[in-house]
């Protein structure tokens, strides 16, 4: 009798992964939809958009970018988060998602490791200061005065708790600056108000920024890379001026709901690296500062972890110093 219900066991355990394996092999079989938690125009959205014409040119299924912007990425990532983990949803995950935001959101509505899947690291740009030209400066160091004087000198960031609004409140903080935030959806419209100078500063990714830099219509004053960025070497990084704890990069990540098959983690993990590392891809994304590396789904995990012990003190600090300056 125990031995006959063994073996019906075993025959439906064998049945269900012959149906899991089948499912796995038969993926995509509708089109697979990439929530980019910003608004269109920023790195998310760009990173997005790269990637999902590459997997649908591997899979032979539509990959599309939705853009659910609002409350520095928590909304959209909110949405994967409670999305059926059967591999038509994912997200363009970022520090800002899964360490920053929820550090100082009173209700993030999801835990950055519990509800995700995270499949693959897909690379970052660092962040960059940048000054209109009303604003009347051309150095860091002239900024650091201009900001220590008369009124004080509004921001764009690309949302609270992004990289972009943590680097300045910490230079607030630190130095008694006189800084005001100005918080947007993403860096589209963001950079769009700096250019028209509607607000005076920027602290936006440098692939956000490149192109106002290159044309000149935006000043670079400090980047947070750990070396010089070869198109501008002459930009000072944040550990040059003497603020090692300011190197960072806001990077990004390709992550699903909790529960992701593992072998469709496995095929999107393999084809993302391989995508990330043809030459035509990397001379993309080298030409908007974004540097990438190899990870396993496993290894990405681990370093979503580490970021959160990093980051998280950092932003509620900041949080905290913001609110009663």
């Amino acid at each position: 009798m125990k031995r006959g219900l063994v073996a019906v066991c075993v025959t439906l355990a064998i049945a269900a992964g012959t149906i899991a394996a089948a499912s796995a092999a038969d993926w995509p079989a509708k089109p697979v939809r990439i929530v980019s938690p910003f608004a269109p125009g920023g790195t998310s959205d760009t990173l997005g958009r790269l990637l999902a014409e590459q997997l649908t040119d591997k899979f032979g299924q539509s990959f599309f970018v939705e853009n659910r912007g609002g409350a520095g990425g928590l909304i959209g990532s909110a949405a994967v988060a409670s999305a059926e983990p059967d591999g038509s949803t994912f997200l363009i995950s970022s520090i800002g998602t899964h360490v920053t935001s929820p550090a100082t959101s009173p209700n993030p509505a999801y835990d950055p490791l519990r509800l995700f899947t995270h499949i693959a690291y897909l690379g970052g740009p660092p962040n960059v200061i940048v000054a209109h030209p009303s604003l009347g400066v051309k150095t860091f160091k002239e900024l650091l005065a201009a900001a220590k004087t008369g009124t004080a000198v509004n921001y764009i960031s690309p949302g609270p708790g992004t990289i972009g609004h943590l680097v300045p409140e910490l230079l607030a903080h630190k130095e008694n600056l006189k800084f005001a935030h100005v918080a947007y959806k993403g860096a589209g419209q963001a950079m769009t108000d700096l250019v028209a100078g509607h607000v005076k500063m920027g602290s936006v990714t440098w692939s956000s920024a490149i192109s106002q830099i290159r044309a000149g219509t935006v000043m670079p004053l400090a980047v947070s890379s750990a070396r010089p960025m070869p198109e501008f070497p002459d930009v000072p990084t944040m550990k040059v001026l003497g603020y090692p704890d300011l190197v960072a990069t806001t990077w990004f990540g390709f992550s699903g709901p909790a529960g992701v098959p593992r072998d469709i983690v496995a095929r999107l993990n393999w084809e993302i690296v391989a995508a990330l590392g043809t030459p035509a891809m990397r001379q993309r994304l080298e030409a908007e500062g974004i540097e990438t590396e190899k990870m396993s789904a496993d290894e990405f995990t681990g370093f979503v972890a580490g970021e959160i012990a990093r980051w998280t003190p950092v932003a509620k600090s900041v949080a905290d110093s913001s609110s009663t300056r």
